[in-house]
């Protein structure tokens, strides 16, 4: 059945090349994507509200607090029997990809995602759907690229479809779903891109507007409007925010570390992992799950609605229970984050720091306000609080400020939302280069950045610029022979070998071209004389930017590429590189090129 429909899929597709040019079938292909990354984020929505709707019908009963514990459990054991425990999570496994994957995700994370993020939020695991979201419309992205025969570039610009529209369709917020593409995913973005990720990111909204209820979506209203008056205030908010999420990556990565690194079970650890989580629940329960209702209390400016949960401070007033209880929500969410996700969860940090940027704006307009300082808004600031945290947790500023503007419906808060985003954003990335999503593939090299060169060779793999076909001269022959080398080959460098081929030297022609005109030395003058160690040495799993570099700095045209038992491979050069250079950049041409399929 499966090779049925995708037979006739290609089928279509081949039709449709014949019929469409270039932009118009890309305009099709990114409503596809955008139609099934819509779908599926509605339907992980939905089963994680029918979750959650009947894990609360009784908060108080004992089996109220295993269902996180059952929650990590099945994710690990369908991870571990269906899919031999070797799944990425997270916008990581997007990332990685593009940068290395020729864009191609593999199949089964159309699905993987959906199954196990709904289990784990939705039965109380303190995580995000919307990392697991992305991953999942951008594998689809990558299918559908796929199965239609579309080059390097469409593909990457049809995983930024499906993750865009997956965005749009949880948030309801086209904007944010376009602008999280371009500046998480896609480095380097033409004009002409922004036409496929709109169509996919309408098409996906649409399906959240026509098929979810208001209850289930992320919106507020906003009970006052900005006040230029409180500019400075905003501006210490957004200090804060990035201090607060430099706190929240560090603890976080900290945490999760710690947790993947025991050696134990792997359902052992999900158990223990929920047990730590039922602790943390019993003391502060708005971690349960994604926590998106005692955020809209805090936007809504109706914070007393959770006083009733505030129950281990009953010591204090009414007004600083509550202000200390938002304190402790923002210390413990990225500890509750880290265990459901290092003990086996899957889910991710988007919602998790918006959760906590909404209690931190609430903290720190309640506690102006507490004091007599000031009458802050304080719906207002958390609502500014979320784009905050989110900015430096995520480092996408841009995402923060239209995400918390469409979710509004308006753009009072533009203001605040730029200088709170903006701040927190450049004080994380003064601390932190990369943030926590991209920081491990960083150091691997293996991840897109802003610099156009860097973007380029890391798609060129080593194995495309290798020299194979060289000739190899031993240590104990005479010039004699490479004389008769030269003759019969056009190269101007040598790899030269011991009786055991091991690779010990190379000869370059500009050194003994004088030597090769004087035939009396033929036979006198030995290879070991004549050759020299190369100026570097590259080893087989080296990247290109390495390889350009060790270039660069020696000011060599060609270097040797030898592996760790000394055997000679091939030769690297410049030339080579530079070749291959242009053919990946002469793919990234704008979509109105006219190019027939």
């Amino acid at each position: 059945m499966k090779n049925l429909l995708t037979g006739a899929y290609q089928s279509v597709i081949k039709y449709l090349r014949v019929r469409f040019n270039r932009i118009q079938l890309m305009m099709l292909l990114a409503a596809i994507t955008g139609l099934i990354s819509g779908l599926v984020a509605v339907l992980l929505k939905i089963i994680v509200h029918r979750f959650q709707l009947f894990v609360l019908r009784d908060p108080g009963s004992f089996q109220f607090l295993l269902y996180p514990v059952a929650g990590l459990v099945l994710t690990v054991w369908i991870t571990n029997r269906f899919f031999k425990k070797k799944i990425e999570k997270g916008i990581a496994l997007v990332l990685r990809a593009i940068a290395r994957k020729s864009s191609f995700i593999p199949s089964r994370n159309n699905y993987f995602h959906i199954i196990t993020s709904s289990l784990t939020v939705g039965l109380g695991g303190s995580a995000g759907l919307e990392s697991p979201i992305v991953a999942t419309g951008s594998s689809w992205g990558s299918t559908i690229g796929r199965l239609s025969g579309v080059n390097y570039q469409e593909r990457t610009l049809l995983i930024a479809c499906g993750a865009a529209a997956g965005i749009a369709a949880v948030f309801n917020a086209p904007i944010t779903g376009i602008i999280f593409a371009i500046e998480v995913l896609m480095a380097e973005t033409i004009v002409s891109y922004f036409i496929p990720l709109v169509v996919s990111a309408v098409v996906g909204v649409l399906c959240s507007k026509i098929i979810l209820d208001e209850s289930t979506m992320f919106n507020f209203v906003l009970g006052q409007n900005f006040n230029f008056r409180n500019v400075p205030w905003y501006i210490l908010l957004g200090i804060l925010s990035g201090f607060v999420a430099l706190y929240y990556a560090r603890v976080f990565k900290a945490v999760e570390s710690n947790i993947k690194g025991w050696k134990i079970n792997p359902y052992l650890k999900a158990i223990i992992g929920g047990l730590i989580l039922i602790g943390i629940y019993v003391f502060l329960p708005p971690l349960f799950g994604e926590g998106y209702d005692t955020v809209r209390f805090l936007a809504n400016g109706t914070p007393e609605q959770i006083q009733e949960r505030t129950g281990i401070l009953k010591g204090l007033t009414a007004e600083w229970r509550l202000l200390v209880f938002a304190a402790f929500i923002i210390l413990f969410k990225p500890i509750a984050a880290s265990v459901t996700i290092g003990s086996g969860g899957n889910g991710g940090n988007f919602a998790p720091s918006l959760f906590t940027g909404a209690y931190l704006g609430f903290f720190f307009s309640r506690f102006a306000n507490t004091t007599g300082w000031l009458k802050l808004p304080e719906g207002n600031f958390s609502l500014v609080g979320m784009a905050g945290v989110l900015s430096g947790v995520m480092y996408a500023p841009l995402t923060a400020i239209f995400l918390i503007a469409e979710i509004t419906n308006g753009y009072w808060l533009i203001i605040p939302l730029m200088l709170v985003s903006i701040l927190s954003y450049f004080i994380v990335k003064h601390f932190e280069p990369y943030s926590m999503e991209l920081k491990k593939l960083a150091s691997e090299g293996e991840v897109f950045t802003h610099s156009k060169d860097s973007n380029i060779l890391s798609v060129i793999s080593l194995n495309d610029v290798i020299d194979t076909g060289f000739r190899v001269l031993r240590s104990d022959q005479y010039l004699r022979d490479l004389a008769e080398m030269v003759r019969t080959d056009s190269r101007n460098i040598f790899a030269v070998t011991d009786n055991r081929n091991c690779f010990v030297g190379i000869i370059s022609l500009d050194d003994v071209r004088q030597k090769l005109f004087r035939q009396d030395l033929y036979d006198t003058v030995a290879i070991l004389d004549l050759m020299k160690k190369p100026p570097a040495i590259i080893q087989p799993d080296e990247s290109i930017r390495d390889v350009m570099m060790k270039l660069d700095t020696t000011g060599s045209w060609y270097l040797p590429v030898v592996d760790s038992q000394k055997t000679i491979i091939g030769f690297v050069s410049k030339t080579k590189i530079f070749e291959q250079y242009r053919e990946v950049l002469a793919q990234q041409q704008d979509l109105f090129e006219e190019q027939r399929h």
